[in-house]
């Protein structure tokens, strides 16, 4: 039987790897430690098809190591200490465990003993944030490193790799006059491009006709994709386009919607806190001062849906959804730390004034450390109009309020306070 595609390709070497050049490059961190032989246990967190996998299988190789692999899906306690049992007769061991959010905590404090003890090398993968869903004993022993959604020069060059390097496709001779099909509905994800291209090629190649080329479309690859759905990963595409939608619903203003795509989800078997996070997000992104009762009732839904779990989490949920979906909108807090975050881009560490620097000891002092500073309580409305901003960006506005009426309050008050300063 022919193994996937994706299988095929899995490199074998850093360098072969597309994508996460940050960790993998020439003198990326994975690269040095690799060289190095000293391997520090880790969390690979980044999401589906991205490398996290492979790069495990590459550090076993290439430091020699007896390589281990559970899946958190279907491995148990008792997996983990029959590895670590075998893992004590090895001079170097790794164990790889995919998807180790889904470990409970009993499951992790099984690797705790023999993580701290150097018995195991650990490498979780994790499509979740490792700080919500890995305890912190365990995570205070590995390192986490974040794996990044290849953009669209990665998936180009994945797509020309398989279609010249792959013992299969290489017979087909596959020309690929478009791409855009292929890497949007990749989504980032290297292994779900591969399958996508595996599924194209075999039923569009011209049968009888080795002479004649492959031409890959755009219109090609929809056409096919539309055909062959039942081929395809209900959890993959599917996935992003119903969450997709349900974002959109509640940001949109339309409770209707929005309680349709929550159902489709839950019938789907989404996990319940993937919904209560994406919740939490969307309460600051898309709500934010607005309303911020919004992110309050979506922290208390994260935390209810964690105690109780399906079925009667779908109530909670449902509720959650239906208030954020009513509620009034802002996203002026994640245009205000967009524009805070280009500014750290555009002018770097700029000085910190010295009036509000602080100055705990003697020698800060005589600097000047803290002289001049005006403790805002000491004066009228406990407000002084002393700078706070660096020097070189004195007047810059990073945050406007919004257009409601909780917004429009703050606009009023920071007005007053601020009139010659900002333009509210």
């Amino acid at each position: 039987m022919q193994s996937p595609l994706a299988e095929r390709l899995r490199p074998q070497q850093l360098h072969d790897l597309v994508g996460q050049q940050h960790l993998t490059g020439q003198g990326g961190i994975l690269q040095k430690a690799i060289a190095s032989g000293n391997i520090p246990s880790m969390i690979l967190w980044g999401p589906p098809g991205v490398g996290k996998t492979t790069i495990a299988n590459i550090i076993a190789h290439n430091v020699h190591a007896t390589y281990y692999q559970l899946s958190a899906i279907s491995s148990g306690v008792k997996d983990v200490r029959e590895v670590i049992e075998q893992a004590k007769q090895e001079t170097k061991a790794i164990l790889f465990i995919d998807e180790i959010h889904r470990f409970n905590k009993g499951q992790q404090d099984a690797l705790l003993g023999a993580v701290e003890k150097g018995i195991i090398t650990l490498i979780g993968a994790t499509t979740e944030n490792p700080s919500f869903e890995v305890n912190s004993a365990l995570l205070s022993r590995c390192q986490v490193f974040v794996l990044k959604a290849l953009d669209e020069k990665d998936l180009i060059q994945l797509l020309q790799k398989a279609i010249t390097d792959d013992v299969v496709l290489k017979e087909k001779k596959i020309k690929l006059k478009e791409t855009e099909a292929l890497v949007r509905l990749s989504g980032g994800d290297a292994r779900k491009l591969l399958n996508l291209l595996e599924i194209v090629a075999p039923s569009n190649s011209p049968e009888g006709r080795e002479q004649d080329s492959l031409i890959i479309t755009d219109e090609l690859v929809l056409q096919t994709i539309q055909q062959k759905m039942a081929l395809y990963d209900k959890s993959g595409e599917q996935h992003y386009d119903i969450i997709s939608a349900f974002i959109k619903s509640i940001r949109g203003s339309d409770p209707n919607a929005a309680v349709y795509w929550l159902a489709r989800m839950i019938e789907g078997g989404e996990d319940v806190k993937f919904i209560a996070r994406r919740l939490l997000i969307l309460a600051s992104e898309d709500i934010g001062n607005a309303n911020p009762n919004a992110l309050l009732l979506a922290n208390a839904t994260f935390e209810a849906v964690n105690k109780i779990g399906y079925p009667e989490s779908q109530l909670i949920l449902s509720q959650c959804v239906i208030y954020l979906a009513s509620s009034a909108k802002s996203n002026t807090a994640t245009v205000a730390i967009g524009n805070a975050m280009a500014a750290v881009k555009q002018f770097g560490d700029l000085s910190v004034p010295l009036h509000i620097r602080n100055a705990p000891t003697k020698l800060m002092k005589n600097m000047d450390y803290g002289k001049g500073y005006q403790y805002s309580h000491n004066y009228e409305n406990n407000f002084s109009s002393q700078e706070y901003l660096p020097e070189k960006i004195v007047g810059t506005t990073f945050y406007e309020p919004g257009k409601n009426s909780r917004e429009e309050e703050m606009r009023k008050f920071l007005k007053q306070l601020w009139k010659e300063k900002y333009n509210y």
